[in-house]
């Protein structure tokens, strides 16, 4: 037996005597929970260098995965292509995803697999940053407020004169975002596409995504952004934190917009298994499920008072590797734009309040509309469809068995999860052009978006066409 297997054996019996103790502990005092035996517990989860990791590390850290029985090791990954391949064929057993990854997956866009998901991971926690440059020639079309500061929301109609003059002076306008189906990429072509900047469409047999584009949008990995912002490869970007506020740091960029500007309360990442994976480990999965519950629950505790050790821990090379002090800017309830204009976000991140971490159909929904929008969906598709794809890819079923189970073993309070909801949030305008989005009428919403495709159109060639 190796050293490492009689360590983890060792483990193992310790934590089987505590949980036996605190099963009896839970009879004792009523409880209806029964101890989960998960069917895999040594497991290897991925992620990307990114603050709204943090769950994970910290279920990891505080013991949350041991009290389910898990033994997990983290794993950072090198891109989002490689982190989803390596959960397809197995080599991981779950990840922290782009809420898109698992629709796209499912769909087959990109790569085809069935993905889903039982828990959400945050709210909030992107932004969009541009050059120092690009910013000086934005601020002429900004107003200033009483403080003399720039007024946000900052819409991306400042942006524009910009790239009509880069143009007239024969310039692409290029802008980083981190994956096709990634929240950031969506969030990006929905800030552009309000201020009238048309960001490109995809097309069957074109998957730039720059047909048609007075904005060309790339995949730049996130913490390469700030180094190829200040190379000059892009103008600017649209990114999860730290490595907006790392641009302020660095004096190279200036971060004009957050997503909870651009939408309150948007759904950010997601945790990912393959189907397959659920299928055959159900308590692990459950398991899993449970002690992220718990790392969410943690991160919000007491107005947040938890976030300064949080920042440290996943300033740790072996998780996001960045300076305390840039992680800090945005996690404890800050944001920095232009450098010394610090101003309170407190919901920049969320990772558990407003039912964060539950899976909203109308969530996935959202995704799709974008995807259709764009090009990534070639045709039309019924309303039902939409539905249908998003309860095979959000799983609240196993989200909420989880959560019961943490209520019965007086882990959790009943009143934070959201027992009776259909799964659908309620409509919304709170977004940068306030054009209300229903996830019960996907195609209504679409339709409703002064760019973008519309009803049957499909792009051929260059040409959007039908109607």
């Amino acid at each position: 037996m190796t050293r490492k297997n009689r360590f983890a054996l060792g483990r193992r019996s310790v934590l089987a005597a505590a949980g036996a103790a605190a099963a009896q502990g839970m009879i004792a005092r009523g409880s209806n929970a029964a101890p989960l035996k998960p069917e895999k517990d040594e497991l290897k989860f991925g992620f990307i260098k990114l603050t709204d990791m943090v769950p994970i590390a910290i279920a990891k850290e505080k013991g949350f995965f041991e009290d389910e029985g898990l033994f997990v090791t983290l794993e950072p990954q090198a891109n989002w292509k490689v982190l989803l391949d390596r959960v397809i064929t197995g080599e991981l057993d779950g990840a922290h995803m782009l809420a898109g990854q698992p629709i796209a997956a499912t769909i087959g866009f990109g790569t085809k697999s069935d993905i889903i998901t039982p828990f959400s991971m945050d709210l909030n926690g992107n932004g969009t940053t541009v050059s120092n440059e690009v910013w000086a020639e934005m601020k002429k079309h900004i107003p200033n407020g009483p403080d003399g500061k720039p007024v946000h929301p900052i819409k991306a109609s400042a942006l524009k004169p910009v790239i009509d003059k880069m143009k007239s002076e024969g310039k692409s306008f290029k802008m980083g975002m981190v994956f096709p189906v990634s929240t950031h990429n969506y969030e990006l072509r929905y800030w552009l596409a309000s201020g009238g900047i048309h960001p490109g469409f995809y097309s069957k047999t074109d998957v730039s995504g720059q047909i048609k584009a007075e904005a060309l949008l790339s995949v730049t990995p996130p913490p390469q952004m700030p180094a190829t912002l200040q190379a000059g490869t892009i103008n600017g970007y649209c990114v999860g934190e730290p490595w907006n506020q790392q641009a302020v740091f660095k004096g190279i960029g200036v971060p004009v917009i957050t997503d909870y500007e651009l939408w309150k309360n948007n759904p950010e990442k997601v945790f990912g298994f393959t189907a397959e994976f659920a299928n055959k480990n159900p308590n692990t999965v459950l398991a899993a499920t449970k002690a992220l519950i718990r790392a969410g629950m943690w991160l919000d505790a007491n107005n947040d008072a938890n976030r300064m050790e949080a920042v440290k821990l996943i300033s740790k090379p072996e998780y996001v590797g960045a300076d305390p002090e840039v992680i800090a800017n945005s996690m404890t309830g800050t944001f920095e734009y232009e450098k010394g204009d610090k101003r309170p976000v407190p919901d920049f991140n969320v990772f558990f309040r407003y039912f964060a971490t539950y899976p909203f159909y109308s969530d996935a929904v959202w995704y799709l509309t974008q995807m259709r929008r764009w090009g990534q969906i070639a045709e039309y598709k019924p309303d039902a469809w939409y539905e249908e794809i998003a309860k095979k890819v959000y799983r609240p079923d196993l989200y909420l068995k989880a959560a019961q189970m943490l209520v019965d073993e007086g882990k959790a309070r009943k009143e934070d999860f959201p027992w009776t909801t259909d799964g659908y949030r309620p409509v919304t305008s709170e977004n940068i052009d306030a054009v209300p989005y229903d996830g019960k009428k996907p195609n209504a919403y679409i339709d409703s978006l002064a760019i973008g495709l519309k009803g049957k159109q499909t792009v051929e060639g260059t040409d959007v066409v039908g109607g």
